[in-house]
């Protein structure tokens, strides 16, 4: 009757053909951090390449179980670890084996944040360790990652340690109320109850989720109500961090104090930055480049900051980057970008390798398919497309003033993709909605679209587009939602029995798609109430891109007033806080989009060249 159970199995045989250590590393407040650090036996005077995580270091190095070390880690690492590099994940603070307590996103040591820790100061002593002792290293120490981890990869770069020569910032979460995550200018994204449930939850190792079982989740969403209700229903509002987010709708020093393009903004430029973001990014499409126009001003010699814009998704640089949906590219541009571009900027200054230089900015300009350089971002010059009569939109002002109608309802909101609706983010569906087809509500009367004439050449944009956009609604709140849109002409391609893909003849692609909370046009720290029948000029950004609309094909701008459950609903009613709107202060609006004249809405382009091609 020997007891069968054992406290432990060694994964790492004697053939194995890496060095596994995993170790607590001590904070200056007495925390001790749990860390792994992987090498291959024999590795001497190499960098370390550091990421610090919410998603347990230790399961993301252990990718398959192999004696192998690129069976290990993860895909994006396999590059740097059969070359020498000694990969170290942590857990970051009161998450999975680490100690201490978790506060989603640290602020830095300030006035939110009083404990005099922060993830800078983590990653500091986190980095004084490894130098320390860790002896096959050189010294040198980059850190890397994307999402939560681009942001603990910025943070690191606050007041950073001198070993620190090198920071790759993938999709950052930077400003989690202009654009990144948790709201867009306003709008409430209700899948962030979700994450919260289960990042906040037994360390983040519980595996939590809402028990609402696997019915659509547009229906869920809509008969709960409001997502103060949603949250109130399922006991999400006893979550700390959902809490702040219910009682911060607008954009106060609660939000502008956390973000970070503003922290690095006001200190010098010391590390080498590589910032990367994905051109469909459908969770934090703002930080990277928010962080390039604060960074950009100080590195005069134009060799401390990059740029680098992919045809990916959500930390698509980090997977396989042959196709995103219906695309398809020419080849892998995720490992294109890896091998080419990011490991020859590490390797320069981790390595002392003398190689290729980094350009400024580097874009995959979808449409042509190819990777561009340019020393500066954005490219383009700004040239509005206006909305016009007959739902068609043109490079040339409309002299007569109109405005085209719709009413809005929010008991049918306009879906984010052909339903039923899942948001979970491992989904392929929440991977790829930036990209879907938008036929599935071009159609709807709630849904106004305006399209070009075939265009004669290619238009080419790199930039951010803007919204101008004059509009009225009969309500005394609304939203705005834009998208630019590529349509594809009814060509006939080779047949799928050929090995072609499906047909994208006469397909609605979008390039770009924004929402803004109408509240807010006069200050995004001032909401008030809109005036019934007002025409309001309100102005954002759509997220970069380099794309090219090619001849043959038309340029379309949607406009709507729905984008669910992506965003929350609105209520069309003025209400103090949308998360505590009643059933009765949802009411249809009738939406005023208004053309021509003095208050012309149009969709300024970043162009580059003429707009000479509809004309």
């Amino acid at each position: 009757m020997i007891p069968d159970g054992v406290d432990v199995y060694e994964h790492v045989r004697p053939d194995a053909d890496h060095v596994r250590r995993e170790v607590m590393i001590p904070m200056r407040d007495g925390t001790r951090l749990f860390t792994v650090i992987l090498m291959r036996k024999g590795t001497s005077n190499a960098p370390l390449l550091l990421s610090r995580t919410p998603y347990d270091a230790k399961s993301t190095t252990n990718r398959l179980p192999s004696q192998r070390l690129a069976d290990l880690v993860p895909v994006a690492d396999i590059e740097f670890v059969d070359d020498g590099y000694i990969r170290v994940l942590q857990d970051i603070r009161g998450t999975h084996r680490s100690e201490g307590d978790f506060v989603m996103t640290r602020p830095i040591a300030g006035p939110l944040n009083d404990s005099g820790v922060d993830e800078s100061t983590d990653a500091y002593d986190t980095i004084d360790w490894l130098v320390r002792h860790v002896p096959e290293s050189n010294g040198k120490v980059g850190v890397i990652g994307s999402s939560y981890l681009g942001f603990t990869t910025l943070m690191a770069e606050i007041d950073p340690h001198p070993a620190l020569k090198a920071a790759v910032a993938m999709s950052p979460q930077v400003d989690a109320w202009i654009g990144d995550d948790y709201f867009h200018n306003g709008a409430f994204r209700v899948g962030s109850l979700d994450y919260v449930v289960s990042q906040s939850t037994g360390k983040g190792a519980a595996g939590a989720a809402i028990a609402r079982g696997t019915g659509d989740d547009f229906t869920a969403y809509l008969e709960a109500g409001s997502s103060g209700d949603f949250a109130r229903r399922w006991g999400v509002d006893r979550f700390p961090y959902a809490r702040k987010l219910m009682e911060n709708p607008a954009y106060t020093a609660f939000w502008s104090s956390q973000a970070v393009d503003r922290w690095l903004a006001l200190r010098p430029l010391t590390v080498p930055t590589m910032l990367v973001v994905g051109q469909w990014d459908q969770e934090d499409s703002y930080g990277a480049t928010a962080v390039y126009r604060a960074l950009a001003p100080k590195d005069v010699r134009h060799d401390m900051v990059s740029l680098v814009i992919g045809p990916w998704r959500h930390s698509g640089v980090n997977h396989y980057g042959h196709d995103l949906g219906p695309l398809t590219f020419a080849g892998d541009t995720a490992l294109q970008f890896r091998t080419e571009t990011m490991k020859p900027f590490l390797d320069r200054h981790l390595k002392g390798v003398d190689g290729p230089r980094t350009p400024p900015v580097l874009s995959y300009a979808t449409g042509i398919h190819r990777w561009q350089a340019s020393d500066r971002w954005p490219v383009g010059r700004l040239t509005p497309l206006f909305l016009d009569g007959q739902f068609t939109a043109s490079f040339d002002r409309p002299e007569r003033e109109g405005h085209d109608d719709y009413v809005s309802d929010p008991a049918r909101p306009i879906p984010f993709v052909a339903r039923p609706v899942r948001l979970k983010a491992s989904t392929p569906q929440w991977r790829t909605w930036l990209v879907q087809d938008q036929r599935f509500v071009s159609d709807r009367p709630d849904v106004l679209s305006y399209r070009t004439a075939p265009l004669r050449q290619s238009v080419q944009i790199m930039g951010a587009p803007e919204v101008s956009l004059f509009a009225a609604t009969s309500g005394t709140d609304s939203d705005w939602v834009v998208k630019l849109i590529d349509v594809y002409p009814d060509e006939a391609p080779e047949g799928a029995d050929q090995g072609a893909k499906p047909t994208m003849a006469g397909y609605e692609l979008p390039i770009g798609i924004e929402i803004f909370r109408g509240r807010y046009v006069h200050g995004f720290a001032t909401p008030a109430p809109l005036t019934p029948g007002q025409a309001e000029h309100y102005r954002f950004a759509l997220p970069n891109v380099n794309h090219v609309f090619l001849p043959g094909h038309r340029i379309m701008v949607q406009v709507q007033s729905s984008l669910f459950p992506v965003y929350d609903r609105n209520p069309q009613t003025y209400v103090g806080n949308i998360f505590n709107a009643a059933p009765q202060d949802y009411r249809p609006a009738t939406q005023q989009i208004h053309r021509g004249g003095a208050k012309a809405s149009a969709l300024l382009l970043p162009i580059v060249g003429g707009s000479d091609a509809v004309r």
